[in-house]
């Protein structure tokens, strides 16, 4: 096909549901892309934070290779040897619990919703955020505390409500004999990198004990590495009752998962959830072979010091400019806030060769992969210092 016969497929077979940047990327590796053209991109922002190992991680590529001789798919009524494995590990490295595979971060958050009305036994409410964001399905929607994503879709499931972030006294506000769960990201990537205050959640732990709610913790995005911890929540000295994890797990496949503290994991039995090919045997494979990169590689550790080192340098680009309101964030989990609108900038990055995000109109999202070096954080933040 020429380019503009891609162009044009996409507009006559495809539904619009993206706003499409005009670049046609035919090849990834690392912290790199690749066009058509064969330009060369640095990647500072892939897949919403699927590519926590880059673009085709050896390990995962070899992984998937030798599984998909063996066996692609077999349904979650048998039992199979990678699936069996990867809970095994997940487990290791995050609580003592239960998993539910599925394939994105909307079903897992789907799923920890279904459980939470299961769980509760006539209560059914969810206290969520504002500015969150856990997913496009209308329940993951229904909790998603930025109306602009709900607009048109109306009627959306009752039983959410939502009030402001790091605010306990709202919290306590909302609470009724019906409230069930309080679910949060810890990190809001959709709503602007805003990070949860330390001392509310230690608080909101408590409150959950004493009220017999579930903490429901959103690590779709922060999840697998991307704040230099395992999971963000260990940041935060508690222990959740549910963590939902997707977009890194995979190393680019899809996959999904709710973990469940293991004391309440079987209030759902058979029949009561299912996910057709959640936690497949080829996902299942490559998602082992993401957590033993991270683990062999030492990577938690290199995205610390490498979180350091791009906040240093964004810090000191904001010294150097008054367009900078604040750099914020965890980790490799970075987001930039200008005084005015973001999306010229990223445009003008894309021009130089570099992919960021903005979202919330004026936040730069920077969420590089965990094995960036220091000369591709140079790199980026010399086209961002060249273009601000």
């Amino acid at each position: 096909m020429k380019i503009e016969d891609i162009f044009q497929s996409y507009k006559d077979n495809i539904m619009p549901t993206y706003t499409k940047v005009p670049r046609i990327f035919v090849k990834g590796k690392g912290s790199f892309l690749w066009d058509i053209h064969d330009r060369k991109y640095l990647d500072f922002f892939p897949g919403w934070g699927v590519g926590n190992l880059g673009h085709c991680h050896p390990k995962v590529v070899y992984a998937v290779l030798d599984q998909v001789k063996k066996l692609i798919f077999i349904p979650n009524n048998y039992y199979q040897l990678p699936q069996a494995y990867l809970a095994e590990e997940i487990i290791r490295v995050s609580f003592p619990g239960k998993i539910f595979f599925c394939n994105s971060g909307a079903e897992a958050n789907e799923a920890a919703i279904k459980f939470s009305r299961k769980f509760g036994d006539g209560r059914y409410e969810v206290i969520t955020f504002e500015n969150s964001f856990h997913g496009r399905t209308l329940a993951a929607l229904a909790a998603t505390g930025q109306k602009k994503y709900q607009a048109g879709f109306a009627p959306l499931p009752e039983g959410f409500k939502t009030v402001k972030f790091n605010d306990l006294s709202a919290v306590i506000s909302a609470l009724t004999e019906k409230t069930v769960a309080i679910m949060l990201e810890l990190v809001q990537g959709e709503g602007g990198i805003n990070v949860a205050d330390k001392e509310f959640i230690k608080q909101l732990r408590q409150l959950c004990d004493e009220k017999k709610l579930l903490l429901i913790i959103d690590e779709v995005q922060t999840g697998i590495g991307r704040t230099g911890k395992m999971f963000c929540f260990k940041h935060y000295g508690i222990k959740p009752d549910i963590v939902t994890l997707a977009k890194a797990l995979g190393g680019g496949f899809p996959i999904g998962m709710m973990i469940v503290r293991k004391e309440i994991a079987d209030t759902l039995g058979p029949g009561m959830h299912a996910s057709t090919f959640g936690g497949g045997p080829v996902v299942a494979k490559a998602a082992l072979a993401v957590l033993k990169a991270i683990k062999n590689e030492n990577l938690l550790e290199n995205a610390k010091k490498m979180g350091e080192y791009l906040f240093a340098g964004l810090n000191k680009l904001k010294e150097e400019s008054s367009l900078i309101k604040e750099v914020r964030g965890i980790g490799l989990m970075v987001g930039v806030e200008l005084k005015s609108e973001g999306k010229v900038i990223v445009e003008k990055c894309l021009e130089k060769g570099l992919l960021i995000n903005c979202t919330h109109d004026t936040v730069l999202r920077l969420m590089p992969a965990l094995n960036v070096t220091k000369k591709e954080i140079d790199k980026a933040i010399g086209i961002l210092k060249s273009i601000i």
